[in-house]
């Protein structure tokens, strides 16, 4: 039987247990969003990535959880206009991550969540990275599933995702999973991956960076990078400097 995602890259239907799990979740990545980048309504957010999926509650949650519209412009892929109706002050401009269309520090903070894991191969990857933190003036964060949790969140399916790459998306397509099983749609990461993307994507650019976890039962399901544009000699806890 074939298994067509929707648009947020998801088998699970709305309402489900895994996606009221993955909401729980966001609320807490966003909270630790606000406290890393020192979110206020003054804040100029870049949300990289967004989605024209509405039937999850935690879709697009940045648009829907910050409280200064006007502050914040939305881009992705996806025709996603209608947030500028939904959320009035918001701006929207469809562009791919990979090229953002926009000068350099053009924004305070980027964000981006869940996006990385599918922008296709590991030279993509940092390529994301590098164009989050180009246009960022002060930070960016971005977020992506840790690929051994034992719970792969986009198929639902247990421990399938931590045989070696090639053998996870042979079974995809052996499954009629065949959307997953393409490098461009998830090219899921591991905390030593993100690390390494981040450090070449970062190379030339003045920024320091750190990830971290955030855990579901014990577990890293999560991984937050955090990157902050370096001002002074010493930044704080960042530790995993350039």
């Amino acid at each position: 039987m074939t298994r067509v995602p929707n648009s947020q890259y998801n088998v699970a239907a709305p309402n489900s247990l895994p996606v009221r799990i993955a909401t729980t979740q966001r609320r807490r990545i966003f909270s630790i969003f606000l406290k890393e980048c020192e979110i206020s309504d003054n804040t100029s957010v870049l949300d990289v990535g967004v989605t024209c999926d509405q039937s999850y509650e935690s879709s697009n949650y940045v648009e829907a959880w910050l409280n200064n519209k006007s502050r914040i412009t939305a881009t992705g892929i996806d025709d996603a206009d209608f947030l500028e109706k939904l959320y009035p002050g918001l701006k929207f401009l469809k562009a791919n991550g990979l090229d953002l269309p926009f000068d350099d520090k053009s924004f305070d903070v980027v964000h981006s969540s869940a996006v990385l894991e599918h922008v296709g191969s590991f030279e993509n990857q940092v390529k994301f990275i590098a164009e989050c933190a180009r246009v960022a003036r002060y930070s960016f964060f971005l977020t992506t599933p840790n690929r051994f949790f034992p719970i792969e969140f986009h198929t639902v399916l247990p421990l399938i995702h931590w045989l070696p790459k090639p053998w996870f998306r042979q079974i995809m397509k052996n499954t009629g999973r065949e959307f997953f099983a393409s490098e461009a749609n998830l090219n899921l990461m591991s905390i030593s991956e993100v690390r390494k993307a981040a450090s070449l994507a970062l190379e030339l650019l003045n920024f320091e960076f750190k990830v971290t976890t955030v855990k579901l039962l014990g577990c890293g399901s999560n991984f937050l990078l955090h990157g902050k544009r370096i001002v002074e000699e010493s930044q704080g806890d960042f530790h995993e400097k350039k």
